[in-house]
């Protein structure tokens, strides 16, 4: 493999004739050997990259820090093409890393400089001409551009994780009116409560579901609060005045988002908040998720022995040993991508305590572990919905023949006989097997007209007058 030479701080080494990384980025990929999950897999990362790049690079022409306007140009076009994806290849580092991610800042720079290098005609690491440092990375440090990259990443992505929790609500609350005229036992603890309908369970699932989505966009705007211009511990050395916001208006021109510079920067270049509670967002919308997948398998539990009141669509033999077994394997992978997240929530949580004064070191594994879980869920969403939700059905006389026998409508007597004549039919009722509208029936309690409206399970799934 063709090679050539640059150098850093600690010396000379080889770097790939063909790549548009250079010294900085070698060391890392020989360094950082620690995952299988690479930069070069984070295109929007990627993208985040190149359009800080781009802010950068336009404020310093318009406060006339760089004059050449061919070199202005070239940069534009070499990060606009990292934005666009021509060079993902040559963002190879890990993403878990040491250095408050400085390897992933001058990887951007480099491939940036080089490529800006081939536009004005020359050769790749003649960094006298466009320098990753002087010029890309001018008026910057890794500890506002990497920060700030990060924020534009899971803005991004989150755009993609709410359309997709929108569709499975979609498919949740189309499913459910499918089911309109399922009456079932509702349960709490699971024991018999009062009647429902199936339409109403899933209706549940939806409007939960759909609380997530205006948490996760609340949590995501909180990231729209930058520190670029705070270089390296927020009292903006080597930037000058101006140049903050300026940049931070470049950046919204650049992306369309709404971003906004930090009223204190010394403050803002430590603070990972906003990492911490978007995560607690992903953990809670995780939390509800598994809980309904918990509820689907017990709904589905059986086919014989269990409640069995629906039917998940079969998706592999379940067993090696046990003919005719089938599992609900689509909820389940769903609940261990939920445990996973929850667990990276806690990774979070240790990384951003673990700053100290001015900075926070911990930022790559928040990043690595925020958008772990973002591409997880997504992936679970699209499996929950496709390959489990829009093809269950109910088992209607299942559940209403539950609805007939069970204990728990006597509760629909407590206005008409009163809760402790109430407690008595049910206590005898589960003592002798006989039914609660046989025992009303024999002590005379109600008439039979009376107690036929009282108990028709559509008279209970609603509130009325009494």
């Amino acid at each position: 493999m063709k090679t050539r030479t640059e150098s850093d701080l600690l010396g000379e080494l080889e770097v790939p004739s063909d790549a548009y990384y250079g010294v900085q980025t070698q060391r890392a990929i020989e360094n950082f050997k620690i995952s299988n999950s690479k930069l070069s897999d984070k295109r929007e990362f990627i993208s985040a990259l190149g359009a800080v790049k781009i802010a950068a690079v336009q404020a310093n022409f318009e406060l006339n820090l760089i004059e050449d306007e061919k070199l202005v140009s070239a940069i534009v076009e070499a990060a606009t093409e990292v934005m666009g994806g021509k060079f993902d290849e040559h963002f190879p580092v890990d993403m878990i890393q040491g250095g408050a991610g400085t390897s992933v800042n001058m990887n951007a720079n480099e491939v940036i400089a080089n490529r800006a290098l081939e536009i004005l005609g020359y050769e790749k690491g003649d960094y006298s001409i466009v320098s990753p440092n002087d010029h890309v990375n001018l008026s910057q440090s890794t500890n506002d551009a990497y920060p700030t990259a990060l924020r534009l990443t899971i803005i991004s992505v989150n755009k993609k994780l709410v359309a997709e929790l929108e569709n499975l609500i979609e498919a949740f609350r189309k499913k459910g009116s499918e089911f309109s005229d399922v009456v079932k036992m509702g349960r709490t603890q699971l024991q018999d409560a009062v009647p429902m309908t199936l339409e109403q369970e899933f209706e549940a699932y939806a409007v939960t579901l759909s609380e997530e989505v205006l948490l996760l966009n609340r949590m995501s705007d909180l990231l729209l609060e930058i520190n670029m211009g705070a270089t390296a511990i927020g009292t903006g050395i080597n930037s000058v005045p101006g140049y903050a916001s300026l940049c931070t208006q470049k950046l919204a021109e650049v992306t369309g988002e709404k971003f906004v510079l930090a009223s204190n920067l010394v403050e803002a270049t430590p603070d990972t908040g906003a990492f911490v509670v978007y995560s607690s967002a992903l953990k809670r919308f995780s939390l509800k998720l598994s809980k309904i997948c918990n509820d689907l398998r017990l709904l589905a539990s059986g086919p014989r022995a269990g409640l069995g009141e629906i039917n998940l669509p079969e998706m592999q033999p379940g067993s090696s040993i046990m003919p005719g077994k089938v599992n609900p394997v689509i909820p389940e992978v769903v609940n261990q991508v939920c445990f996973k997240v929850i667990g990276n929530d806690l990774t979070v949580a240790f990384a951003s305590e673990a700053g100290q004064l001015e900075l926070n070191v911990m930022e790559p594994i928040m990043i690595h572990s925020i958008l772990e879980s973002i591409e997880l869920l997504i992936n679970a969403m699209v499996a929950l919905r496709e390959k489990c939700v829009d093809g269950i059905t109910a088992n209607k006389e299942v559940c209403y023949e539950m609805v007939k026998n069970s204990i728990g409508i006597v509760t629909a007597l407590n206005p008409y006989i009163g809760y402790k004549t109430s407690t008595k039919v049910a206590k005898e009722a589960l003592e002798t097997g006989e039914s609660v509208y046989d025992i009303v029936l024999r002590k005379e309690l109600l008439s039979k007209e009376k107690l036929d409206e009282i108990l028709d399970p559509r008279h209970m799934i609603s509130s009325h007058e009494f």
